[in-house]
């Protein structure tokens, strides 16, 4: 039997975004085969598959990088990540929600309920970094000094990142580590495959900050 297209995300859940980034339905048109889909969009099977491998990652050694390098590969892979990918995750909980809340109400309701709280966070906890953590570090990079101590701004943005750390934690126990219910569609799926995508990135994220950027930072200024 052919693979459907709801076949491709449920082995693939990453395939989700390649599908609506090509404006194929994977949910309500999920049972169409995948090859005829892709003939009449003019696709390529492989090519969409092809799409949603994970990007590779430069061989840079951020402990030895310049300063201003390590902030702009902040800026550009996980803050512009964290701007796409949170009002996406927002837009799937509502369409999971209005699809299943019958059955999984409570979890979808308290996994919505931490979700919104920490994308709030990390709306704010970004414009900081941008507005004034990270211009004071290029500063001090540069040979300038900085307006104030960075003593206030880093353990501000640490207390933060715990509080990021424990939000993910706990969507990792209400949804029982991502796994999925028996009858999930397509979205959901997508959904959770997704949200554990944020949680990598994050950690990622954090430790570039917490373990690379701001003790460097504090050696500049020591």
């Amino acid at each position: 039997m052919a693979q459907t297209v709801r076949d491709a995300v449920l082995h693939n859940p990453a395939m989700a975004r390649v599908f609506e980034r090509h404006g194929i339905d994977y949910c309500c048109g999920g049972q169409r085969p995948l090859d005829e889909v892709c003939t009449e969009k003019g696709l390529s099977p492989e090519a969409l598959i092809a799409e949603a491998l994970p990007p590779t990652e430069p061989d840079i050694d951020w402990n030895q990088a310049p300063l201003p390098d390590l902030i702009q590969h902040i800026l550009d892979r996980h803050h512009v990540y964290l701007r796409a990918a949170l009002p996406e995750l927002e837009r799937k909980l509502v369409r999971v929600r209005e699809a299943h809340g019958a059955t999984d109400g409570p979890t979808l309701e308290e996994l919505g309920r931490i979700f919104i709280g920490l994308r709030d966070e990390l709306m704010s906890h970004m414009a900081k970094e941008e507005q004034i953590l990270f211009p004071m570090i290029q500063r001090l990079s540069s040979g300038l000094p900085a307006p104030m101590s960075l003593d206030g701004p880093i353990g501000m943005m640490e207390y933060e990142h715990e509080s990021a750390g424990n939000a993910l934690a706990a969507m990792r126990r209400v949804t029982s580590g991502y796994v999925l219910p028996a009858h999930a569609c397509g979205t959901y799926s997508a959904l959770y495959h997704q949200l554990a995508e944020l949680e990598a990135d994050l950690h990622q994220h954090i430790h570039l900050e917490n373990n690379i950027l701001f003790p460097r930072a504090a050696g500049i200024r020591a």
